[in-house]
């Protein structure tokens, strides 16, 4: 069964890591969210960048980003961020935002502008785009699409049970329709996300992944929910490392090509490496 090749934390990458996100001003999901394994990516020399500011229109029950009006779209960031990803010598960067319900395209024209400027200055650098939904917006996502990146997520999050509950201002099924629209018009593939451990049953977590296999999704990644702080959705059980084990033969099972379950798997956890896992490999 496949495993990442996890590498001790190296402080002194990780200190340059940080100084060069100061150094052009850039954020990252990685510290936004609180993530459990930032120290981790960060020595490995990867990140996920967050574009759009740090402040989401959204109020997720189990996100730590900050909720609020955004600010005015920063017309620099995308060279910024460019410039951050040529610096650090990243092969393999994953860049998502907040959502911007605010503005008219939901962000999307910013996203296809970072890309552009990530293909001008890094253009060896592979680009997944990990994106909200665009509250389903056909000329959003058609940009998105547009701009040609390697890979496209947008992520489930939970089953549709709790979904009203977990996402209030979201929808299970707005997200698979953006799943599938993805899987329709785009030529790469497609990935999503699930947590573990907010109340839902075994069988719903497996109907949920046979809804996104049956809209197109190819990859996925499923882990425990952490809870970030104590104002936020509580965990409602703990996962033992079998459970994630049983879970991912399940998903090769329905047909998913490439799978990383596990406690602390995110969404961009290894993402560099997923993309190279084949059916095969996981089952080996």
């Amino acid at each position: 069964m496949y495993k990442p090749k996890v590498k001790a934390p190296d402080p002194h990458l990780t200190a340059f890591t940080d100084t060069i996100l100061s150094r052009h001003s850039v954020t990252t999901v990685c510290n936004e969210s609180a993530c459990p394994n930032r120290a981790e990516c960060y020595s490995r020399g990867t990140a996920t960048f967050m574009i759009l500011g740090d402040t989401c229109t959204r109020a997720c029950r189990f996100c730590n980003v900050d909720t609020g009006r955004g600010a005015k779209i920063d017309t620099g960031e995308p060279q910024r961020v460019a410039n951050a990803i040529r610096d650090l010598g990243l092969k393999y960067v994953v860049i998502t935002s907040v959502d911007r319900d605010d503005l008219a395209d939901f962000g999307a024209n910013h996203f296809a502008n970072v890309v552009k400027a990530v293909r001008e200055i890094a253009p060896d650098t592979k680009i997944e785009l990990l994106t909200p939904d665009f509250r389903g917006l056909k000329d959003a996502l058609d940009t998105i699409i547009s701009s040609s990146p390697d890979k496209l997520a947008h992520n489930e999050e939970t089953v549709e049970r709790l979904s009203p509950v977990i996402r209030p201002q979201s929808s299970y099924i707005r997200s698979l329709r953006v799943l599938e629209y993805y899987a329709m018009h785009f030529k790469g593939r497609i990935k999503s996300s699930l947590m573990a451990g907010l109340g839902e049953s075994e069988n719903e977590l497996i109907d949920t992944m046979r809804d996104l296999y049956s809209v197109g999704v190819r990859e996925l990644t499923i882990g425990q929910y952490l809870q970030p702080t104590p104002k936020h959705y509580p965990v409602k059980r703990f996962y033992p490392p079998s459970f994630f084990e049983d879970i991912k033969m399940e998903a090769l099972n329905i047909g998913f090509e490439a799978v990383a379950c596990g406690i602390l798997v995110r969404s961009s956890y290894y993402a560099e490496e997923l993309g190279n896992i084949t059916k095969d490999k996981n089952n080996g």
